[in-house]
């Protein structure tokens, strides 16, 4: 196999500029650059990663532990984490936690025994009080909003902002009667909780009383959920013209359930989703949703985690980033 000194030689340079090249390291010449490449694959050289993460202690590998994968959202989360990798040589090994607590809490403890370098938990079942089993001996960044406080990184969506102007969205077009379509909310905050304020707060600020009878819970955030029961409050007689949901998924089913009542949107009711996943865009009619800026998200989560595995980072404790937002109009609200 060809080695370091072998490229050196073709290409007319030192050993240690062939490193360089291979780390990326950004004072090398184009032109210089150019010939270490072609000698690299002239003598098809090949980086014997494995040999260099062994002598850094690492394995090149992070884990990203979600609740599902089959769901938009969380696919398009871990196209994005990958991609963020990209630029380290990182790959990404996925796992399935089912929002249970308990799993959630495995992909903590094994993480070491499953050769992680560091771990990005989407966490759903566990909460404050499992503060405690975060202090792990291995870097770990938290996606999601049942942890405050804790002792990682923490990577937030803008939950009670974003819901906020999604409401007021639908005031502004008109709507005064809008319910919402929630999951399930507990003693402690999480997405639904913090959603549901930002609803509320959109009320108030516009002088529109709080209904809690507009305020449904469902079992599971799952478009069959969603559309089951948008029929099932239409049937029973409630009246709205606008529907926030907690999620682009629900918001789906609820535009499903809609059009089996021959109910017209956004002529009769509006609606409007959070999580901008794909899809919303090409659905009929179209998705309005917030956008949380699932690019930022990824690539912060992905940054903290490399400068945490690394022990470059400078920040004492941890640290809270919570992402930009925008609002994307479309034909659910009107345009």
């Amino acid at each position: 196999m060809a080695t370091i000194q072998d490229v050196a030689k073709a290409a007319g340079v030192s050993p240690m500029t062939v490193s360089h090249v291979i780390n990326d390291h950004p004072h090398v010449r184009k032109s210089t650059r150019e010939k270490v490449l072609l000698a690299m694959a002239k003598l098809d050289y090949r980086v014997n990663v494995a040999a260099r993460n062994l002598r850094k202690g690492r394995t090149g590998t992070i884990g990203l532990a979600v609740p599902e994968v089959n769901r938009p959202y969380y696919g398009q989360l871990a196209a994005l984490i990958i991609a963020a990798t990209e630029k380290y040589g990182i790959r990404v090994s996925i796992e399935q936690t089912g929002a249970s607590r308990e799993n959630e809490l495995d992909a903590l403890s094994l993480s070491r025994n499953r050769l992680y370098d560091g771990l990005i938990l989407s966490t759903v079942g566990m909460g404050p009080k499992d503060v405690e089993r975060l202090k792990v001996d291995y870097p770990v960044v938290i996606l999601g909003e049942r942890i405050f406080d804790g002792p990682v990184d923490h990577v937030a969506m803008p939950n009670v902002d974003g819901s906020r102007a999604a409401t007021r969205h639908l005031i502004d077009r008109g709507c005064r009667r809008i319910a919402m379509l929630s999951g399930q909310v507990g003693d402690e905050v999480d997405v639904s909780s913090l959603r549901r304020s930002g609803y509320r707060l959109a009320l108030e600020s516009a002088g529109i009383p709080y209904d809690p009878a507009l305020v449904h819970e469902l079992g599971s955030s799952t478009m069959r959920a969603g559309a089951e029961r948008i029929r099932a409050m239409r049937d029973g007689g409630a009246d709205f013209d606008g529907v926030f949901c907690v999620t682009d998924t629900v918001a789906v089913g609820v535009l499903r359930g809609l059009a089996d009542l021959g109910i017209r949107v956004p002529d009769e009711v509006k609606v409007i989703g959070f999580d901008n996943v794909e899809e919303g865009e090409f659905l009929v009619p179209s998705l309005s949703t917030i956008d949380p800026d699932h690019v930022m998200m990824a690539t912060r989560a992905v940054d903290l985690l490399v400068r945490r595995i690394e022990g470059s980072t400078s920040v004492d404790g941890h640290e809270e980033f919570v992402s930009h937002f925008s609002l994307v109009a479309r034909e659910s609200t009107g345009g």
